[in-house]
């Protein structure tokens, strides 16, 4: 007997990270993800360098089977990998091995950024793909958007440092997952955040660790403050990433371990490459 309530095979999502670490970590890669739901693929951000291609190829994903980004704001660690994502497309798209087009969501300001970024670093038989294949679709704070088999609504963290945007993916199943960038979850933040299914949050460091690392002068948060906010807005799954790598092997069972402290929920620190089924 089926059950009208079982969600196909093809629909099945899952969360692939590929970089974990904060701006400066050397021992895993800077923070960055894809989204699968079903066969489409969302990636958001891309690290601060090449080392997105590496993570690409060992996570076994094809570029051909990514069709949509999304970036979060322009740092570093976020932006300068976008880069060598459109390089890499669009050299796809010049040989005729990529067909269709690529789309980059990111707020206004980020779409300048990008759009200088690859004018000034790439080859013009390559920009020249750039608005005609290779697009740049600026969102703005509450838009919808259907994008690689989710419902997507983009929002302002209202980040005091540099403007960024977060999302709230509505999966297949009816789940919703909530992207915060790399920022401590604001007002605005829980007003999409509360009673996700999952949660994907930035920890910069232990709470033993704060006279070390400095999260709060950084405008971060520590593990046990991730799983505070989660605790108090109801969420199911809380994922914890951009952190430190000074303690990589340690990692997962340290700051799950704070993180419990404050959160009666399932507690994920995945490692890079690591997939996570997005169950219920």
């Amino acid at each position: 007997m089926n059950n009208k309530n079982t969600v196909p095979a093809a629909c099945a999502a899952e969360l692939i990270v590929l970089g974990t670490g904060n701006a400066l970590a050397t021992r895993c890669y800077n923070t960055c993800f894809l989204l699968r739901q079903g066969s489409e693929y969302l990636l958001t951000d891309a690290g601060g360098g090449n080392g997105i291609m590496l993570q690409l190829e060992r996570a076994g994903i094809s570029y051909t089977h990514i069709r949509q980004m999304f970036v979060t704001h322009g740092h570093t660690d976020h932006v300068l990998g976008v880069v060598w994502i459109v390089r890499r497309v669009a050299m796809l798209m010049h040989s005729g091995a990529y067909t269709g087009n690529f789309t980059i969501y990111c707020h206004d300001e980020l779409a300048e950024t990008i759009h200088t970024f690859c004018r000034l670093t790439l080859p013009g038989k390559l920009t020249r793909l750039m608005g005609r294949r290779v697009l740049l679709q600026e969102v703005t704070d509450g838009q919808q958007l259907p994008v690689a088999g989710m419902e997507l609504e983009f929002f302002d963290i209202r980040s005091t440092k540099k403007k960024q945007f977060g999302f709230r993916a509505t999966l297949a199943d009816g789940q919703r997952l909530v992207c915060l960038g790399d920022e401590p979850c604001t007002e605005a933040g829980k007003n999409y955040a509360r009673k996700a299914d999952w949660l994907l949050s930035e920890a910069f460091c232990l709470f033993e660790e704060r006279e070390e690392f400095h999260p709060y002068e950084k405008h971060h948060s520590t593990a046990i403050d991730a799983g505070s906010v989660a605790e108090e807005l109801g969420v199911k799954h809380l994922v914890l990433y951009h952190t430190q790598d000074n303690r990589l092997a340690q990692r997962k069972e340290r700051y799950s371990r704070e993180a419990r402290q404050t959160f009666s929920g399932t507690v994920y620190v995945p490692d890079d490459l690591e997939r996570i089924p997005l169950h219920r």
